[in-house]
């Protein structure tokens, strides 16, 4: 007999058994699932402090080179580029190409190196002769020292301003030197002297404050008289125009009546010098005719009477010529008809 419940009944034995496997199987598996978590729990602390150090590192990997960027800068073929320390220029770049400063202390700060124009106000100056009149001229000039510019002038506009105020001094003092005509009048102006006096001396005052630059060129482009002068200047130069047209006129009646009085003069001397050598030519001529008539008529004085006779009634006798002759008369006798 059986000590179990099943009471030979193997069907219900089996079911047992395998519940029995089942319930062992799924208490295996919560115990194996509960160590799993256990070693997840304490596995994920070390996973973030790995994560958190590979972040910080790409952070500050990117930041670095942000920064790198950031403190490149590139100087151009036609500028400069100065660099400056806690406000101090500690040196500039002329050469194109990439450059790099130090970050967070150093800036950069960019000049033009090209030829540049300064359009200078219109001022008004004091000639010699006391004459007012406004000057309007202009610069070229460029940048050739660009830590002595940032050092004494700090700024471009403010080296613009002192090379304005140069030009303005000098201008002023050599045109003081010349009188109103002289730089007015185009054929006796010193224009060209007073642009290269002007640029020297203006670039030896710019040198002696070391403001690094250089003016290549000071120019006049025009210059007007004051409104309240113009009119009486017009009238003037008028008046003296007219003169000097006055002048010229005079002088050149005078030269036509010299001309005129050395041409009649030569021709009256042309005219007698050719008059007098025709005359000794018609003479010459003359008395070789009269020497061959001579020699003619000598050989028959008979027919030389009758052809002298015959040439008087050419210039005697006309169509109303009345002649009274004697009948017995020769020269009536020709005239008659009767020969012998």
């Amino acid at each position: 007999m059986s000590n179990n419940n099943f009471d030979g009944d193997l069907e219900k034995f089996l079911r047992k058994l395998f519940t029995d496997k089942n319930k062992k199987k799924a208490k295996v598996v919560e115990v194996v699932d509960s160590e799993a978590q256990t070693v997840k729990k304490e596995k994920q602390p070390k996973n973030m402090r790995k994560w958190a150090t590979s972040a910080l590192i790409v952070t500050a990997i990117f930041a670095i080179a942000i920064i790198a960027f950031a403190n490149l800068y590139i100087v151009k073929e036609n500028e400069y580029k100065v660099v400056r320390q806690f406000g101090e220029v500690v040196k500039f770049e002329r050469e194109p190409g990439l450059h790099m400063k130090i970050p967070f202390i150093q800036s950069v700060t960019t000049l033009p190196k090209n030829l540049m124009t300064y359009d200078m106000m219109q001022e008004e100056i004091n000639t010699k002769d006391k004459k007012r009149i406004i000057i309007d001229n202009y610069a070229v000039w460029r940048v050739v020292d660009p830590k002595e510019l940032i050092s004494n002038a700090g700024t471009l506009p403010n080296a613009e301003r002192r090379m304005s105020e140069f030009i303005y001094s000098v201008l002023r003092t050599e045109l003081g030197k010349l009188d109103y005509e002289q730089i007015i009048n185009d054929a006796d102006s010193s224009r060209g002297d007073i642009n290269n006096n002007v640029t020297l001396k203006v670039n030896e005052l710019l040198a002696n404050d070391n403001y690094g630059i250089e003016v290549l060129d000071v120019r006049i482009r025009r210059t007007d008289l004051p409104p309240e002068n113009e009119q009486a200047i017009f009238t003037r130069m008028i008046s003296e125009r007219e003169k000097t047209a006055q002048t010229y006129l005079s002088q050149g009646d005078a030269e036509k009546r010299r001309i005129e009085a050395e041409t009649d003069q030569d021709v009256q001397m042309k005219l007698a010098k050719a008059n007098r050598e025709a005359a000794v030519t018609i003479a010459e001529g003359e008395a070789e005719a009269a020497k061959i008539y001579n020699k003619a008529f000598s050989q028959d004085p008979d027919f030389y009477s009758l052809y002298r006779t015959l040439e008087s009634y050419k210039k005697t006798i006309g169509d109303d010529t009345v002649i009274i002759l004697p009948s017995d008369s020769p020269y009536a006798r020709v005239l008659s008809g009767y020969l012998e």
